[in-house]
C-alpha cells in the first residue's frame, strides 16, 4: 500500500493528473473541441504508461 502511496507522488504522475484535468476542464468549457483535448490526454497517458511499462 506505502509503495502505490509513494509512486501517485511523483512529478511525472502529477504532472499527468494535472495536463488530464486541465484538458477535461478546458473541453468541458468548449474553449477547445474534445476532439483535440482526446488527442492531447491520449498522448500524455500513452507516455505515462509506456516509462511505467519499461521500468518493469
Amino acid at each position: 500500500m506505502r509503495e502505490n502511496l509513494a509512486a501517485l507522488i511523483k512529478v511525472k504522475t502529477i504532472v499527468t493528473f494535472v495536463v488530464m484535468a486541465v484538458f477535461a476542464v478546458l473541453a468541458f468549457r468548449r474553449e477547445i473541441s474534445a476532439e483535440n483535448a482526446m488527442i492531447t490526454v491520449s498522448t500524455v497517458i500513452a507516455f505515462y504508461f509506456g516509462t511505467q511499462a519499461g521500468k518493469e
